[in-house]
């Protein structure tokens, strides 16, 4: 492990304003197969230790792997979403250093033939500002396994007391993307790298190639950051902070290292080209090896693997066959519901849009179903400290709701009552508006006496109303929506009341 003197941070905003950052991501996506990248074994998640194993993820001798053809499907899918080269032929390469979680001791990897290359993706920030990143190569290669360090307080293997190795992992298919440099974010460069990962994410799901869930690891983020004087100076010696693997976590790393960065710089130092570890609980980073050159993995081409050569027929096929990407669906979305730019945001930012649209293609207007998922229900998710797609509601229930309150079966507050019903697991609405008679009171026969009482209890609001003050109507209305448990049709009181005090407005 490579050290460094203590150096206190500069202030994000004063690092900012003396140096310029440039950036430079590594995202890996595992991908959904059926089973892993050069042998059948299940990719799997969650299985007992060392279950979804064969001889060829253990690298046994005499195993030999071969290339599961649907991953390069998902490959060539990834690359043409990102506007990439896809090459007529590639080939793996052996990627050689210390493994403890691959047992053969190398990684299969894409060296200098990956399958994709020289592609770019606009990246849309909070407030509508685009940003082009650069995309360097998309390539093939295996996930290892994974090590679990115990008997330390970190959970790291420093102070550790063993280690145990689960090789499930080890095998299962990955794509890496690499960027160019992006240059030019100024202070905006933590928001630029998460944005740009979070791009990422929403493309892989849109083109089902993987669950994509980064809590779950199946989307992870190597962090380069590197400052230099200015934009025009020659790039900086860049850090590699390994396998951030949250938005917000992507955003510190970025902060972090330009603040630790910028002191180093200002001490006289020279920055470490090395791999660090971002901390959850601190918000910093601590360094990790001395981060190797290509030459230093010593590449050669796999002997046991033949070149990939993807027929233009196919790649045409598989262009063809690509679902709407998260922009234009977005950009389509917006235009069709007639959202503002800065709904659409919101939206977007609080993952709710593919809530909004199954609730619309449930029956509810654009608004009406934003209004639920962006008001009440966004409401709730925070004081469940959850997340908006966790609740348990569907959109077909919100739609259900909302119908409801169309139809004037029921009014907002009634609403918002049997919505914490259904989240509760009381039912779908309709349900139980019947079961606990929650139904709009609409009949004149009920809806006369009560306001025949409202009329006798508040005489001073009568006089006002019959001298024209029609607004102060609202006074009895309150007592009859109490009286009739909020139940009372409101625009049939305030027919009523009319009629008795013999006033129009």
């Amino acid at each position: 492990m490579s050290t460094a003197p203590d150096i206190d941070l500069v202030d994000y905003d004063d690092a900012i304003d003396r140096y310029d950052p440039v950036l430079g991501i590594e995202v890996h996506v595992e991908l959904g197969t059926a089973t892993k990248m050069f042998d059948g074994a299940p990719n799997i998640f969650a299985a007992e230790p060392n279950t979804a194993i064969t001889p060829t993820s253990l690298g046994l001798p005499g195993s030999l792997p071969v290339v599961n053809g649907k991953a390069v499907e998902y490959a060539i899918r990834i690359g043409l979403a990102l506007n990439c080269s896809i090459a007529e032929t590639c080939r793996f390469a052996r990627k050689q250093y210390f493994y403890p979680d691959l047992t053969k001791n190398f990684q299969t990897s894409q060296y200098d033939e990956p399958i994709a290359f020289d592609g770019w993706v606009d990246v849309e920030l909070e407030d509508g500002e685009i940003i082009r990143v650069e995309i360097e190569r998309a390539h093939m290669e295996e996930d290892a396994g994974k090590n679990t360090h115990v008997g330390g307080a970190t959970g790291r293997i420093h102070g550790a007391t063993h280690s145990q190795v689960d090789y499930n992992r080890a095998g299962v298919p990955l794509v890496e993307i690499v960027t160019k440099p992006i240059p030019n974010t100024q202070g905006r460069a933590p928001e630029v790298a998460a944005a740009y990962v979070r791009t990422l994410r929403d493309i892989f799901r849109a083109l089902d190639v993987s669950e994509a869930r980064m809590e779950r690891g199946n989307v992870r983020a190597d962090i380069n950051v590197s400052l230099r004087e200015t934009a025009e100076s020659p790039l900086g010696t860049r850090t590699e902070t390994k396998n951030v693997n949250s938005f917000r976590s992507i955003e510190r790393t970025v902060r972090f290292e330009i603040s630790r960065q910028a002191g180093m710089l200002d001490a006289g130092e020279k920055i470490i080209q090395e791999t660090r570890h971002f901390h959850e609980d601190t918000g910093g980073t601590s360094s990790g090896r001395p981060k190797s050159d290509a030459e230093d993995y010593r590449y050669f081409p796999e002997p046991d693997l033949v070149p990939v050569a993807p027929s233009r027929e196919w790649v045409e096929e598989i262009r063809a066959g690509l679902p709407e990407l998260p922009a234009a669906r977005r950009r389509r979305l917006r235009e069709e519901w007639g959202f503002s730019d800065l709904e659409m945001r919101d939206a977007i930012n609080a993952d709710a849009l593919d809530l909004i649209e199954a609730t619309v293609a449930a029956g509810a207007s654009a608004q009406s179903a934003r209004k639920w998922w962006m008001g009440e229900l966004a409401r709730i998710a925070k004081d469940r400290d959850t997340e908006l797609p966790a609740l348990e509601i569907t959109p077909a229930q919100v739609a259900e709701l909302q119908g409801l309150v169309d139809g004037k079966k029921i009014n907002d507050k009634i609403a918002k009552q049997v919505l914490v019903k259904v989240l509760d697991g009381a039912g779908d609405p309709a349900a139980i508006v019947e079961a606990e008679g929650l139904a709009v009171v609409s009949d004149d026969s009920v809806l006369t006496g009560a306001v025949d009482q409202a009329i006798a209890d508040n005489p001073d609001v009568v006089e006002k109303i019959r001298s024209g003050k029609v607004q102060a109507i609202g006074a009895l209305i309150g007592p009859i929506m109490k009286a009739t448990r909020g139940q009372a049709d409101a625009g049939r009181v305030r027919e009523i009341i009319m009629e008795k005090l013999g006033v129009t407005g």
